[in-house]
């Protein structure tokens, strides 16, 4: 048996909270990858953010050791992938770099949307599904319920669907026993022009760009001259090494092996994700498939609340990109609240992610706009233009006609919640199109929905109706003509551009009733009296007063003429009219982050 027939590459792949995490710990401690004394769970998290909530962000590689019960030794590759819909770009980019996928189901939960679309993009790319039944310990598993619907789903027998529980370490062996029976070792040849492909990068303060790849084909050795093919860039491979967990140098990475490259790149942009490095004095003739461009859903204005932090915002951004492609920015300027940048996310949790870890890694204090989407808007004898920023929405006059966003929703809820779900899909504007029964105790229900409606708080409220059962996944279907209005906020008559906001016109009132009632919480009172507004064109929709500061001015008159008072007070008066003329209205980030919350 030679060496490549004894590589196994595979991820595991879950809906959030089904225990992916928690088994990679077990198989790590089952095969004394990690020693005792340095172990903690969640231990490929890395991020402090990932522990906190929960839940895994990034993809996170591991080589493992395995002498099978054959007595042969084998060198296994784990990916752990995220589960939350805003990650599924994290989980396609590692499915490329693998043969077989662990299927990971929740006995209690049962088959969940995420479930079903990982699975999808594991059968795309012809991978090995070994499908498991997580956390059998419980007390309410409902394991022939759910070994049910992973027949439906899968085509599986009985036998083939592997019982453990990760939280106890039961059934690991048996897991590690089918990654080695099942997944295919990678095919390649190590004689073959070196084609590795870029699954993921980071940068490093002292080493620049550390580049994660898989090695299809040849071998990766310092000193090597190799090229970006995509970038046709040349650089000497200075490092290369495998995670076991831990960054170890080996001497070269052959072919199927996963690893990372250091080259001494210094600028973020230089390295794409999907790019194929070769060697640059036998290239090979042509490069990987790579991955296909990710359109961002999302986006939003991110600022620095001092314009001073402008620059190191810049140099985070291009350091964030690196780590995560599916993130992209443009400078943009805001007459609120100065230079920052406009950027794309593939979800409202992506995009939180993206600032709290802009602000954490990075020591920047950061305010972002009202989230919104793309749409595309018919200029009269003109051309159609792609707006996703507000402020650059043109005239109405102007305008043709608007187009929106549609996405396809599967929302899989207990049957006992099925009203309450249709009717949160029909007040987002939901097209219904169809039920399927998973099995009498759990339903699938299709609506075509504007994106527009899902980016806030859809997910949240299908937890909250469905007892946090509910789950949610989406697919973008294309854009459809919609009555969209641009909603303007104004403060004493000025437009604040950074919480303008687009709008279908029979949500306007209501978007904008909120908002003004949200800003009169949250701004300040002023000496002088601040009208707030939400206005659509000329017409104004919802107003609120923000009453003046009252100051004592006669608190030191005891007694005497009252025209003394009067006095003061018409002079007081006099001032509060001057100031509402001139003096400015300070809007504190807390009204922003507010504003942004309102569904």
């Amino acid at each position: 048996m030679n060496k490549l027939e004894r590589i196994r590459n595979f991820c595991i792949i879950a809906h959030i909270d089904h225990g992916k995490s928690t088994l990679a710990d077990r198989i790590m401690q089952a095969t004394d990858t990690v020693a005792t004394r340095e172990f903690r769970d969640q231990f490929l998290d890395n991020m402090d953010l990932e522990r906190e909530r929960g839940i895994t962000i990034k993809s996170s590689a591991v080589r493992i050791i395995y002498k099978a019960r054959d007595n042969n030794t084998y060198l296994l590759n784990l990916i752990d992938t995220p589960g939350h819909v805003d990650f599924t770009y994290e989980v396609s980019k590692t499915i490329a770099a693998c043969e077989g996928a662990l299927l990971l189901v929740d006995a209690v939960q049962g088959v969940e949307a995420q479930t079903i679309a990982n699975l999808y993009l594991a059968i795309e790319h012809d991978l090995k599904i070994i499908p498991i039944i997580n956390k059998i310990d419980l007390k309410n598993a409902r394991i022939e319920e759910v070994k049910r619907q992973m027949k439906d789903i899968l085509g599986v027998e009985d036998e083939e669907i592997l019982l453990i529980s990760a939280k106890e370490g039961l059934g690991t062996g048996d897991v590690l026993e089918a990654v080695v029976r099942e997944v295919p070792p990678p095919s390649g040849r190590g004689d073959e022009p070196l084609q590795a492909l870029i699954f993921d990068s980071f940068y490093d303060t002292y080493r620049g760009v550390i580049i994660y790849v898989r090695v299809v084909n040849g071998h990766l050795r310092a000193g090597m001259q190799v090229e970006m093919m995509n970038k046709r860039a040349r650089y000497e491979i200075k490092e290369v090494g495998v995670f076991v967990p831990a960054e170890q140098t080996v001497d070269q990475l052959d072919c199927g092996e996963v690893g990372y490259v250091v080259c001494n790149i210094k600028d973020a942009k230089d390295v794409v994700v999907g790019d194929t490095i070769t060697e640059a004095g036998i290239p090979a003739k042509e490069p990987l498939p790579g991955y296909k461009q990710v359109k961002p859903m999302v986006y939003s204005g991110i600022y620095p609340v001092s314009n001073e932090d402008y620059e190191d915002l810049k140099s985070a951004m291009e350091k964030m990109r690196l780590s995560d492609s599916s993130f992209s920015y443009e400078p943009e300027t805001s007459a609120a609240l100065g230079f920052g940048f406009r950027c794309g996310f593939l979800g409202l949790l992506h995009m939180e992610i993206i600032q709290e870890r802009l602000e954490r890694e990075f020591g920047l204090d950061l305010i972002a706009s009202s989230p919104s989407v793309n749409y595309r808007v018919k200029i009269f004898h003109g051309e159609v233009q792609e707006v996703d920023n507000p402020t650059k929405y043109p005239d109405k006059e102007k305008i043709e006609y608007v187009e929106e966003p549609f996405v396809k929703c599967y929302v899989i809820t207990p049957s006992e919640s099925i009203g309450a779900i249709m009717k949160l899909c029909e007040n987002k504007r939901g097209e219904f199109i169809s039920t399927r029964y998973l099995d009498p105790r759990k339903v699938q229900l299709t609506y075509n929905i504007p994106l527009a409606e899902i980016v806030v708080d859809f997910y949240d409220k299908i937890k909250s109706s469905t007892q946090g059962y509910g789950s949610l996944d989406y697919e973008f279907i294309g854009y459809r003509m919609s009555d969209i209005v641009k909603l303007d906020i104004l403060i004493n008559a000025v437009p604040c551009d950074a919480l303008s906001c687009l709008v279908h016109r029979e949500k306007a009132r209501s978007k904008g009733k909120e908002l003004v009632h949200q800003l009169r919480e949250t701004i300040p009172k002023h000496l002088f009296k601040i009208a707030v507004q939400a206005a659509v064109g000329g017409d104004v929709l919802a107003r609120e007063n923000i009453s003046a500061l009252k100051k004592h001015v006669t608190g030191k008159c005891y007694g005497g003429d009252i025209t003394r008072k009067r006095k003061l007070w018409e002079k007081q008066k006099a001032g509060k009219k001057k100031m509402r003329r001139i003096g400015k209205v300070e809007v504190p980030k807390e009204a922003f982050l507010k504003a942004m919350r309102v569904s």
